[in-house]
């Protein structure tokens, strides 16, 4: 139509490498293994390349893609549920290990605690956890990835905070009395 503006085809290449350790990040802290990385990671950009050509532009195309990995990722937990010999969580899913193997060994501890302390979160306060406390997103940015109302994302943080600093408070309570 003439005198309308049209958005510019976005480049799926420019896309994979904006987007790439967004979605990385994100799929280990919501649980998938790191030998599954992969596989999601590529289930993740074989939809964002298909689909590229109907994003219309509505919404970030951050939140677009996490709206696809977050539907591969349910879909991923709902398959492995099903399956006998399933872990629930990698123990190195937050901090990567450095290259002393004291570092190594601290860094695996928290990331075992920090994810117990994740997992303790139901899966809607952990998602909008994650993207706000842990990816840096805003409020109204999770609200739009999550397709939630402003007000329940909101309501959905302050849960979500709440729950994770009272497993905080226990696992305080349990190294004290441990080291008593």
């Amino acid at each position: 139509m003439p005198g309308v503006p049209t958005q510019p085809a976005l480049d799926f290449l420019a896309v994979y490498e904006e987007l790439f350790p967004f979605v990385w990040r994100v799929a280990r802290r919501r649980g998938i293994p790191d030998a599954m990385l992969d596989d999601i990671c590529q289930d993740v950009f074989v939809i964002v390349h298909r689909r590229l050509p109907e994003f219309e532009g509505r919404s970030s195309v951050k939140s677009w893609v996490y709206g696809i990995l977050n539907n591969v990722v349910l879909m991923h937990h709902r398959t492995t549920r099903r399956a006998p010999g399933r872990t629930d969580f990698d123990p190195d899913l937050i901090v990567d290990a450095g290259p002393d193997p004291a570092d190594a060994a601290s860094g695996a501890q928290a990331a075992k605690i920090a994810q117990a302390m994740l997992a303790s979160l139901s899966d809607e306060q952990r998602s909008i956890f994650i993207l706000v406390e842990l990816e840096g997103m805003t409020v109204p940015e999770a609200a739009e990835a999550e397709q939630l109302n402003l007000n329940t994302a909101y309501a959905r943080l302050r849960a979500a905070r709440a729950a994770f600093s009272a497993a905080v408070t226990r696992f305080q309570a349990q190294e004290r009395r441990r080291t008593v």
